[in-house]
């Protein structure tokens, strides 16, 4: 299998008339070993079905199929949808092991094979959403190692009390344990980003609760970070309609009113959770 490189890449682009768009988070990589590094550090098997959100030229989508069983890739651009499947044709006796999607990820229900692992350079714009997006819906994937911008790699795996603790941080944690895996130079891209790189890796957890809780915890979660500088009491209690209900929540919950949104862990907000529902309280 040969993997593409920076000459490869822009001679595709010229055949398609291709711009990077920045709209959809088009920064494609050139360096063939980054690819493979992550699929490395995903630990991908022959018995694995692995998604790839955003493909774009196919450097990491080569590199994915010399692993794994299958390789389910979703692109949003139809230009490269339809070209990826040229592409590894050209470069890999295993092109049927490939599907192209063509639509856009965070509309995806449904895929023709359950994946297990998810390999991603994940557009910059919409990385969280994506991730939490196939975290819910796709229960089969165990694990994963994603590309993001970095300032969006600390906040998955930021620390409550730390300053990059946030939304993306506690509800990611609902779904699995993220670490980080290693950095990217820009030097691997083209068009090179403005902005630093990181891969984050992830391990799927058992849920704290069931959807319905889910549910309840990230309308709190929500609640607690639209005011972060605000004591929980008067954060939650915009959410619940008095900072008295708020105050009565949280004592339920053992947890202090005084307290704010960035010191609570995602068990905190599942006992947040429990108290409303123990209290019969609607919002």
């Amino acid at each position: 299998m040969s993997l593409l490189g920076a000459a490869e890449i822009r001679v595709l682009a010229a055949e398609l008339d291709l711009k990077p768009a920045k709209s959809l988070g088009q920064n494609f990589v050139i360096d063939g070993n980054i690819c493979r590094k992550i699929v490395r550090l995903a630990q991908v098997s022959s018995d694995d079905v692995a998604l790839e959100i955003g493909p774009g030229l196919g450097s990491l989508t080569l590199a994915l199929l010399d692993e794994a069983a299958a390789v389910v890739a979703v692109e949003i651009d139809q230009r490269l949808a339809r070209q990826l499947p040229i592409t590894v044709a050209a470069h890999s006796l295993r092109k049927e092991n490939l599907t192209v999607i063509n639509e856009d990820a965070l509309h995806i229900s449904y895929l023709p094979q359950a994946p297990t692992v998810m390999v991603a350079n994940l557009p910059y714009n919409v990385s969280v959403p994506v991730l939490l997006h196939f975290l819910e819906r796709f229960p089969t994937l165990r694990s994963g190692v994603v590309m993001v911008q970095a300032e969006v790699a600390d906040r998955l795996i930021a620390r409550p009390g730390t300053k990059d603790y946030g939304i993306p941080s506690v509800k990611a944690a609902w779904w699995a344990q993220m670490s980080h895996v290693g950095a990217v130079s820009r030097s691997v891209f083209w068009p090179a980003p403005n902005v630093d790189s990181k891969l984050v890796g992830f391990v799927r957890r058992q849920t704290p609760g069931d959807d319905a809780m889910r549910r309840v915890v990230f309308a709190a979660i929500d609640a607690a970070f639209a005011q972060r500088r605000k004591m929980l009491r008067s954060a939650l209690g915009s959410w619940l309609g008095s900072s008295a209900i708020a105050e009565s929540v949280l004592v339920k919950a053992g947890i202090d009113p005084k307290l704010r949104g960035e010191a609570l862990e995602i068990e905190d907000y599942c006992a947040i959770a429990n108290a409303l529902r123990d209290l019969a309280i609607e919002f």
